[in-house]
C-alpha cells in the first residue's frame, strides 16, 4: 500500500449568493461530516488531504474516499453556513471520479497529485454532479 496525497484546487467559485442560497461555503467530505469550508466568494479552494492506494488492485481508501470498488470518488458539498450557529446545511455536491485519474499519472512511484477544477458551472451555480476530465485537470505534484 502507498500513501498519496491529494491536493484538489477549486477556482472561479461561485460567489456568496446564488441559487437561491446565501451564505454558501464548500467543503470535503469526511465520512459524514464536511470539513475545512471555504466562503463561496475566496478566490479559491484548496483542500489536501491523504488516501491510500492499494498496489494489488489499484484501489483507494481513507475517510475521504465514497464510493463503491472501482467507482471511487471523492465529495465536495455546497451548502449554507448559519451565520448565529455555524452550522452547515448541504444543498448540493460534486464527485471527483478518482477512476478517471489518467493511468499515467498513477504509475508505482507517484506520492503527490494534483487536481485543478472550476467550481461553478455554466449557468453561475456551484458546480456538481460526477466531474471527469476534461472538467478537471490532474497533475503529478
Amino acid at each position: 500500500m502507498a500513501q498519496l496525497r491529494i491536493r484538489i484546487v477549486g477556482e472561479k467559485l461561485p460567489g456568496r449568493s446564488c441559487a437561491g442560497y446565501d451564505n454558501i461555503h464548500v467543503g470535503i467530505q469526511k465520512g459524514q461530516e464536511v470539513v475545512d469550508l471555504v466562503a463561496g466568494d475566496a478566490p479559491s479552494a484548496v483542500f489536501d488531504i491523504m488516501v491510500v492506494r492499494r498496489d494489488d488492485d489499484g484501489d483507494f481508501r481513507s475517510p475521504y474516499v465514497h464510493g463503491k470498488k472501482g467507482d471511487r470518488f471523492l465529495y465536495l458539498s455546497w451548502g449554507t453556513v448559519d451565520p448565529g450557529t455555524g452550522e452547515f446545511t448541504m444543498f448540493r455536491r460534486l464527485k471527483l471520479m478518482l477512476e478517471a485519474i489518467p493511468p499515467g499519472l498513477l504509475r508505482s512511484g507517484t506520492t503527490s497529485l494534483e487536481a485543478y477544477l472550476t467550481l461553478t458551472d455554466a449557468k453561475g451555480n456551484p458546480t456538481c454532479a460526477a466531474v471527469r476530465p476534461p472538467a478537471v485537470t490532474w497533475a503529478s505534484a
